[in-house]
């Protein structure tokens, strides 16, 4: 299931789900609680789980609530987003061939620790039109390669079309499904009308050595 493929790309993706990697850390692991911060009968028992943390963490940077969120499971996913988001492709390229356009980043916030990255974007077409994922990463910049870092830190491409262009063998690896009522932060940055459902991912890439590249929550927008 490791062997490189021909074009050097990418590697062949494990199954899912399946244990971390021998040595691996993963803040929250592949088997989250099935019900979180959703439970709106027992706000008492609302909590986030640890794969959420890097999405809170931006919310408590604007003193706002995580909205609520629950765990599905991938056959919960209503189509086309179970289509989206349930595979171990790179997010980019799977919404570049949904939407038939290339897709760039808007830069919302940034965070730099050490060698932690950390950003809040938007993806939307280059050629202008409505943005179609929110999403925040944490990125690992001393696990990639010099060729790597600095179009990373110029802002201008998502993490796996960088990867993908500078031909970094890497594994997209899922961790948790989620449904989450919008908000009106989440309504401001994807252009949305009050009060829909929005279905995301939470996902980590690892390199060839199994190191961990990046973290990354990915919200989709409504599909029409």
């Amino acid at each position: 299931m490791l062997e490189l493929r021909q074009n050097l790309t990418t590697l062949e993706r494990p199954p899912m789900p399946r244990p971390a990697p021998a040595g691996l850390q993963i803040p929250g692991g592949s088997t989250p609680p099935q019900r979180v911060n959703g439970e709106r009968h027992h706000p008492r028992k609302l909590h986030t789980p640890s794969w959420a943390l890097l999405l809170q963490r931006f919310y408590a940077r604007m003193a706002r609530p995580l909205p609520p969120i629950e765990q599905l499971k991938p056959e919960q996913m209503p189509e086309p987003y179970r289509r989206l988001l349930v595979h171990s492709s790179d997010m980019t390229p799977t919404l570049e061939t949904f939407y038939r356009a290339r897709l760039g980043i808007t830069l919302l916030t940034r965070e730099l620790e050490g060698d932690e990255y950390m950003r809040e974007v938007t993806l939307r077409p280059v050629d202008g039109g409505q943005p179609v994922e929110y999403g925040v990463i944490r990125i690992c910049l001393d696990h990639l390669p010099a060729s790597v870092r600095d179009p990373v830190l110029q802002e201008q491409r998502p993490l796996g079309d960088v990867l993908r262009g500078e031909r970094i063998p890497h594994i997209s690896w899922p961790q948790a499904f989620f449904r989450m009522e919008s908000d009106s932060h989440t309504q401001q940055v994807l252009r949305l009308p009050p009060s829909c459902d929005l279905y995301g991912r939470r996902n980590v890439l690892l390199d060839a050595s199994r190191r961990l590249l990046a973290e990354v929550i990915e919200i989709l927008a409504p599909v029409a």
